[in-house]
């Protein structure tokens, strides 16, 4: 029996849609009123979670559709997973939620066992973890962790603070605040708080008017595919682009503390890092002394048929931080280093520490993972569904530009001409019975559950190609 048969034998078998356009006559009056005391206007339909099961989500009007979006790919499972819902009846989870505890000055006996739920999937060469509450957040926190560790170098890290630094810091001045950088790159998407958005470089909207940091960015390497008809190309872009990255941290106008890349940039465009690429990196910064953060916010827990996406490029030595939330239900920061703890208490510090609840969530979650081999059934899945979309590809070759993910799971993308093409897809996909997201101005992206089967493949490609040949 499969995967998704085992936890959900009552899924459905199709999707259906019964209104003629979405969102439907129930969502619209549904969001209207919601409209009235809550930002609704981003919203695609109103769902109705308590019917939505497995890999399917239904909406207020009645219709079921096939998600392959998961709440922007942040469900691992499906939907009412019933693992997870055990979990959230536990007595750990009740005493989580009814007395949420400030876990740094008041840590629960159970917060032991939880993190170390979580570490066993933590990537490799990773063993310790700091928790935050999102993505954001998380990387935010590891700016913050990135700081103190390169400040600590400088100073000597056993070293107290001077009496300068903690009266300059009073007056937001040097040498208590330390004019310091974090390289990233164009089209990233870390985050929409205030120093994530200053690393955020993938669409206006998410930081217009608010001050930001002057922080470098880099270029992103933008390849050619096939790759195995582009390797030199794709190599000389890797080159081109390393160039910029060196240039930029030995010549901003402020020291350069850490960097931050996605493996694979989601946001911004479904943009894939090579090894060669990643692992240069850690070289370069290693060299400089740069913190290298690697973000596995989207690209993490299992959607490109490892645990971590970066795990594909084998970097060496590891990387120095690897932020997470999303699919992992938890957010935070995965580290080795012990120089990373901060020299004092109270620095790296808030009321909550994080959120015990989404904890145990999250390391529920690693144990189906593992326990149910759902990395594997990930990349084999990615690799029937890109069969299928490459003969897609065969019979519309300009509906499917830069088909990329191959041997990546099911994180698959592609280039439509315009972004008003892909518009219409998506908008024809969901009559069509399937959830489906868009990135940057051009690209389709896949992001479906690590319980998606073949069977969902199917579905799926029928109707793709009837929107395609609608389009």
């Amino acid at each position: 029996m499969s995967v998704a048969s085992q936890y959900y034998p009552n899924e459905p078998t199709v999707p259906v849609v019964q209104t003629s356009a979405i969102p439907g006559p129930e969502s619209v009056k549904g969001l209207e009123a919601l409209g009235k005391v809550f930002d609704a206007r981003p919203a695609y339909f109103l769902a109705d979670y308590e019917k939505s099961l497995g890999n399917y989500i239904v909406d207020a009007d009645g219709n079921s559709y096939l998600d392959l979006y998961a709440q922007i790919a942040s469900i691992a499972l499906g939907y009412n997973n019933p693992k997870l819902i055990e979990a959230a009846k536990s007595p750990e989870m009740i005493r989580a939620l009814v007395d949420r505890p400030a876990l740094g000055n008041f840590p629960s006996r159970d917060l032991e066992p939880i993190l170390k739920k979580i570490l066993k999937f933590a990537p490799k060469g990773q063993d310790k973890v700091w928790s935050g509450l999102s993505g954001a957040d998380a990387n935010e926190l590891a700016f913050k962790a990135a700081f103190m560790y390169y400040r600590s170098k400088e100073r000597g890290y056993h070293k107290e603070f001077s009496t300068e630094e903690n009266t300059s810091v009073m007056r937001n001045a040097e040498p208590g605040s330390p004019h310091l950088a974090v390289l990233s790159f164009k089209k990233a998407f870390h985050g929409r708080l205030f120093a994530s958005g200053s690393v955020t470089c993938s669409k206006p909207i998410h930081k217009l008017d608010f001050p930001a940091f002057e922080w470098p960015h880099a270029e992103y390497p933008h390849y050619q595919y096939p790759l195995a008809e582009n390797e030199a190309a794709n190599r000389a872009e890797d080159d081109r682009c390393l160039k910029i990255v060196e240039d930029l941290i030995k010549s901003w106008s402020i020291p350069v503390a850490a960097l931050i890349i996605e493996p694979i940039q989601s946001e911004g465009g479904d943009n894939h890092a090579s090894k060669y690429f990643l692992q240069a990196l850690r070289d370069l910064t290693s060299k400089l002394g740069v913190v290298y953060i690697i973000d596995e916010v989207q690209t993490g827990v299992g959607a490109t048929g490892k645990a971590w996406c970066h795990e594909w490029a084998d970097i060496q030595p590891p990387v120095d931080l690897v932020t997470f939330s999303k699919k992992f239900q938890s957010a935070g920061y995965f580290f080795h280093d012990t120089l990373f703890v901060p020299n004092k208490p109270y620095r790296q510090f808030n009321t909550w520490c994080g959120e015990p609840a989404r904890m145990i969530i999250a390391g529920a979650i690693a144990q189906e993972v593992q326990e149910k081999n759902l990395l594997e059934q990930c990349s084999r899945v990615g690799d029937y569904l890109f069969a299928k979309l490459e003969a897609l590809r065969s019979k519309y070759p300009q509906k499917f530009q830069r088909l990329r993910g191959q041997s990546r799971g099911t994180f698959i993308a592609w280039d439509l001409p315009t972004g008003a093409e892909r518009d219409a897809l998506l908008k024809s996909l969901k009559l069509n019975g399937c959830n489906v997201g868009g990135c940057a101005e051009l690209s389709v992206r896949l992001r479906p559950t690590l319980t998606f089967e073949e069977k969902h493949a199917d579905i799926f490609i029928e109707a793709l190609a009837k929107s395609v040949s609608e389009l």
